[in-house]
């Protein structure tokens, strides 16, 4: 029971703590938020209470006739790029923003 008690205090003070982000660590978030949005991503899901934001990026739709061409081209050599383009920019990607138990802003993967 002493064990529990311990516990649980622990976890409160964890949660309070982390509701109550520093302005620094808030205007960073931001900041890497809006820096995303201006490269293409939107937002999908978002939380002002734990603070994080889920963003997307569409797929880009790659033209692979006029790749076919360049390929031709420089006889193969553009085949690199192509690959490149069609695996990096052919998927929508998804990342993750938030602040850390530490105060610390983070960009993860989401898959």
């Amino acid at each position: 029971m002493g064990l529990f008690l311990f516990v649980v205090r622990k976890e409160s003070h964890f949660m309070n703590h982390n509701k109550y982000c520093s302005d620094k660590s808030l205007q960073d978030f931001y900041k890497r938020v809006n820096s995303k949005i201006s490269t293409g991503f939107i937002v999908k899901e978002r939380n002002d209470k734990l603070p994080f934001a889920i963003l997307s990026r569409e797929a880009r739709r790659i033209n692979h006739s006029f790749n076919f061409v360049l390929f031709c081209l420089t006889f193969g050599l553009w085949s690199i790029g192509w690959l490149y383009l069609t695996f990096v920019y052919g998927k929508e990607k998804r990342i993750l923003i938030a602040i850390d138990e530490d105060g610390k802003t983070f960009v993860d993967s989401c898959y």
